[in-house]
């Protein structure tokens, strides 16, 4: 591709996050005027920019689908009612608030995807923190942090762990002996750093629970058919793709989203009308620009001459090329969302440790079923702790960061670009440094 299309798309891409970083304008705006730039010069056309936005039509998928499940099943004030109870079992205390916000998050993570926890959960934190009088950026901040970090306990906890994992026929189980650790490593760091990082909030204390509002739950039996729809959902969330006839989570998300619709339409507890009116399309279209965005660098070759990059800086020493590659994909990941990073770059780590002779050529196949060189592991696993723990230093790193954000305005607040990176920076760096330790000790020195 010519070179001044490379370069305009990178002037393009870096202007854009410019924009997000100083806030000059709203995140979705920035990426929708760079991806309509790309079309006007002719860098991308318009079927080029559907057809990479087509190729991540199972993260936008999952994405909507969750959406409108969400929406559907406000009417039954189920949220308000579950965030009254958090508020209850922390007894006005902060420290048990925010311990509380990591115990829950955790686990769920560790099945469903981290935006998708922090669809389900965000809209419980501004009534709860609202009811506990304290401001609820710090809090959703903390459960965007967990639930990216939560996503390295499982294969399928984060996608872009489970897009690396079956680069290299990595099984759930094999997952589960080798690095599940890590995630868990990463979990404690968080609740290490809880009373410094948010110390105002852990020494929150209200003792007047007595005058809060106790919400009661409306349109019980609609409530308990959209619990069975829930169920649905989270069962084939786990064995969908398992099936003999495999189902994409985005396909089963998109279900769900129908079934709810219909009881919400048939139930009379709100119109399908207001539901889809009140979807977060700002997040939808922003991720859409993201990968139209991505895919100018991957058509333009400025991914790809990052590969050469990659072999002179790495080199053949397995053990620093890990650590170095560690904190080289956290870094990018950081102001790059994890999903199209990963996927950009799992071959050319492939083509990396075949041009040093580290593995052969048949790795690169597409059908390759076989096992990898087991002294090239640790270079994967070092993208998947990177991509993933880098999502949590800025605003834009990770999807559950957008979705989070998303999930602010409609509550009249505004995450910031600089409020998110004064909490994201010390929690990054700390989790890669603890990641570097846990991948040198577990597989380059044992």
């Amino acid at each position: 591709m010519a070179t001044w299309q490379a370069l305009v798309s990178l002037i393009i891409f870096i202007s854009v996050f410019v924009l997000l970083i100083t806030e000059w304008l709203h995140f979705t705006v920035a990426a929708f005027l760079g991806a309509l730039l790309l079309i006007v010069t002719n860098i991308m056309t318009m079927p080029e920019a559907i057809s990479y936005i087509g190729k991540s039509h199972g993260t936008l998928g999952l994405f909507f689908g969750v959406m409108v499940m969400v929406r559907s099943f406000q009417p039954t004030k189920i949220f308000d009612y579950l965030a009254a109870q958090m508020v209850i079992f922390a007894k006005g205390r902060g420290d048990r608030l925010l311990l509380g916000i990591v115990a829950i998050t955790t686990p769920i993570c560790a099945v469903l995807p981290n935006a998708t926890t922090v669809m389900l959960l965000a809209p419980l934190i501004p009534p709860m923190a609202q009811d506990i009088g304290v401001d609820f950026v710090p809090l959703l901040i903390l459960m965007v942090f967990v639930a990216n970090s939560a996503g390295l306990l499982t294969i399928v906890g984060d996608p872009a762990t489970y897009i690396v994992g079956d680069a290299i026929n990595m099984s759930f189980l094999d997952y589960l002996l080798k690095l599940s650790l890590g995630g868990a490593i990463a979990i404690g760091v968080i609740v290490a750093m809880l009373p410094f990082l948010f110390r105002k909030i852990w020494n929150k204390k209200l003792e007047t629970l007595d005058q809060l509002p106790h919400p009661k739950v409306e349109h019980p039996r609609t409530l308990i058919v959209g619990a069975v729809i829930t169920a649905f959902v989270l069962v084939f969330f786990a064995i969908g793709e398992a099936l003999p006839i495999p189902i994409s989570p985005a396909t089963i998300a998109l279900l769900g989203a129908a079934l709810s619709l219909m009881l919400a339409h048939h139930s009379k507890i709100d119109s399908v009308k207001n539901i889809l009116q009140d979807v977060d399309w700002s997040t939808l279209i922003f991720f859409m620009c993201v990968f139209v965005l991505i895919g100018s660098l991957e058509k333009t070759g400025v991914i790809a001459s990052m590969s050469g990059i990659i072999a002179v800086v790495l080199g053949k020493n397995i053990a620093s090329a890990s650590i170095i590659l560690l904190f080289f994909i956290g870094l990018i990941s950081s102001v790059i969302p994890n999903i199209p990073l990963v996927v950009a770059m799992v071959p050319l780590l492939k083509q990396y440790v075949v041009n040093v002779g580290l593995a052969s050529s048949s790795i690169l196949a597409s059908d390759f079923t076989g096992q990898f060189p087991i002294e090239v592991l640790p270079l994967f696993y070092a993208m998947m702790y990177g991509a993933t723990l880098g999502g949590n230093g800025t605003l834009v790193g990770a999807s559950a960061n957008i979705v989070a954000a998303g999930v602010a305005e409609q509550y009249g607040k505004r995450i910031s670009f600089k409020t998110f990176l004064r909490y994201g920076i010390p929690v990054m760096i700390l989790q890669l440094c603890a990641a570097a330790v846990y991948i040198t000790f577990r597989f380059l020195i044992f």
